[in-house]
């Protein structure tokens, strides 16, 4: 390389160097004849081209934070060590921890599982039982997992997720809510059991004017995978508002699923027109069970609840064949969802306090073996699926555990279009980091590692099954920091006179929770 050819090119590079330096300084002037200008921002007035920064690191801080900063216990709505949990758990790796816990044992509200001086035997334990849902159903359901997947509709969710999610839940042998959007071909693809969700909207089994439609029902039904129906009442992240999908994501495809136009933000009304009593609700369920053949129940975030007594009170007027086939009960402090702050912050009970309520009111009515428990929100490793097996639930569903299994790293980009994993965008550079083929395995492993692992902490308690697990085996840590068992705070109630004749059944039912 001879001594000209270097010297012109470090004359290049030097003089491409104090160009790029007069660009610089060039933005910067302009930057800051634009701040200066402007009186919108007081801050990039006062402090023009400077003030910029502060966004930029506001912007940048809820990713900092979660790697540099944060403790492994510290950040919402989970933390560093949920997350790890759940990703050793979809890697099928151990998950075994050293030096002790870290997590705070002591805050009022703990729930600490009693262990057994006797535990049961690894020889004695048995799988979780599958478990008949509606029974008056032509076609009832024979539901095998107690953890399954939660409701997240295609449209919030992507093609490579939904598929992922399909074909993962077949593998572990749980179920798969479509969530509001309807049922697409990736639902199906993996061949697992279906939930499909009926929405306020009704998307996928309406007509153009967004009434439902019983063809479009039979049409749904018609599928041997979809296995129930689950009308949406309201959700966790946004009670009393109806579902929101961005306009940049009502793609061609969904717009045709969903029957809506494409290029609109999809917002669904913030209640069933034709739902506005609990009589109401009754014949809503029984429209659906008659067209489909199907189980059907609903999905609600509780607030009010002196509706579920009513509720509970027709039931028994119109006969134990008009219950609902299970009810699911979502916890307030939000979900995947696009939802208003408020909403999602303010309203709405958790799932700590409204679980057993509403277990409470179905055995006070003779319904607890009737109608089946679903227990929804923020359960993504085994003590809180214990926890809600212990309170009253038949099953637990959760959303935002298997997101984690896809390789969710909490970006809070649910709502937009630029999911940085793929899962909730529709922008085919970013879903082309998501391997359907192999995150399915992943979710399959999670799936199968929360039920393992509650097994295991049911066998420490002594009981030979998850669902032998009672209220007495976990206690609550109060404010003087001592724990008192759950069933001493939340007893079950007497059996009311006109569920008399249940009596047995109800018995019965309390041995099995």
């Amino acid at each position: 390389m001879s001594p000209e050819f270097l010297t012109q090119a470090v004359d290049v590079l030097a003089g491409l160097f104090i160009f790029a330096i007069g660009i610089f300084f060039a933005v910067l002037a302009v930057l800051y004849f634009i701040d200066r200008r402007q009186n919108s921002d007081a801050v990039r007035h006062n402090y023009p081209v400077i003030g910029r920064f502060r966004y930029i690191f506001s912007t940048l801080g809820e990713f900092f934070r979660q790697y540099f900063f944060a403790m492994d216990r510290e950040e919402m709505p989970f933390n560093r060590a949920e997350r790890e949990w759940v990703s050793r758990a979809a890697s099928g790796k151990g998950n075994t921890i050293a030096f002790g816990s870290t997590k705070n044992l002591t805050p009022e509200g703990t729930p600490i599982f009693v262990n057994c001086p006797f535990p049961t035997l690894e020889a004695d334990a048995a799988q979780c039982e599958t478990l008949v849902i509606g029974p008056y159903a032509e076609k009832p359901y024979e539901a095998p997992s107690i953890f399954n997947i939660s409701g997240m509709s295609f449209g919030a969710l992507s093609v490579p997720a939904v598929r992922a999610l399909s074909n993962g839940a077949k593998m572990a042998g749980c179920w798969m809510n479509t969530g509001e959007g309807g049922l697409s071909p990736y639902h199906l693809e993996g061949g697992c059991d279906i939930v499909f969700q009926i929405g306020t909207a009704k998307y996928g089994v309406r007509d153009p004017d967004g009434t439902m439609s019983d063809d479009r029902l039979r049409d749904v039904a018609a599928h041997e995978q979809v296995r129930m129906f689950e009308i949406k009442l309201s959700q966790g992240a946004k009670p009393g508002k109806g579902g929101i999908l961005p306009a940049a994501k009502v793609t061609k495809t969904i717009s045709e699923i969903r029957g809506i136009p494409m290029g609109t933000d999809s917002i669904s009304p913030n209640r069933h027109p034709e739902i506005d009593s609990v009589d109401d609700l009754l014949d809503f369920i029984e429209r659906v069970r008659r067209v489909t053949g199907k189980p059907v129940g609903f999905k609600s975030v509780i607030g009010a609840y002196g509706w579920l007594e009513k509720l509970c009170e027709k039931i028994h007027e119109r006969g134990i064949e008009s219950a609902p086939d299970f009810i699911t009960v979502d916890s307030g402090d939000g979900g995947t969802g696009a939802a208003p702050m408020p909403l999602m912050d303010n309203v709405g009970l958790l799932v700590r306090e409204s679980l057993p309520m509403v277990a409470n009111t179905l055995y006070k009515y003779g319904l607890r073996d009737r109608v089946r428990l679903i227990a929804s929100g923020k359960m993504v490793t085994p003590s809180g699926v214990a926890w809600c097996l212990c309170a009253g639930a038949d099953f637990v569903v959760s959303a935002r555990g298997f997101m984690f299994s896809l390789g969710c790293i909490q970006a809070l980009k649910c709502n937009k279009n630029t999911c940085p994993t793929g899962i909730t965008t529709h922008n085919p550079r970013l879903q082309s980091g998501l391997n359907p083929e192999l995150k399915s395995v992943k979710v399959a492993n999670y799936c199968k590692n929360i039920v393992k692992e509650v097994e295991t902490l049911a066998h420490s308690c002594g009981v030979h099954e998850p669902r032998r697990l009672r209220r007495y085996h976990v206690r609550i840590v109060q404010q003087n920091g001592k724990t008192v068992p759950m069933d001493d705070l939340t007893p079950w109630p007497e059996v009311v006179p006109m569920a008399r004749d249940l009596a047995a059944t109800c018995e019965r039912d309390k041995l099995h929770i």
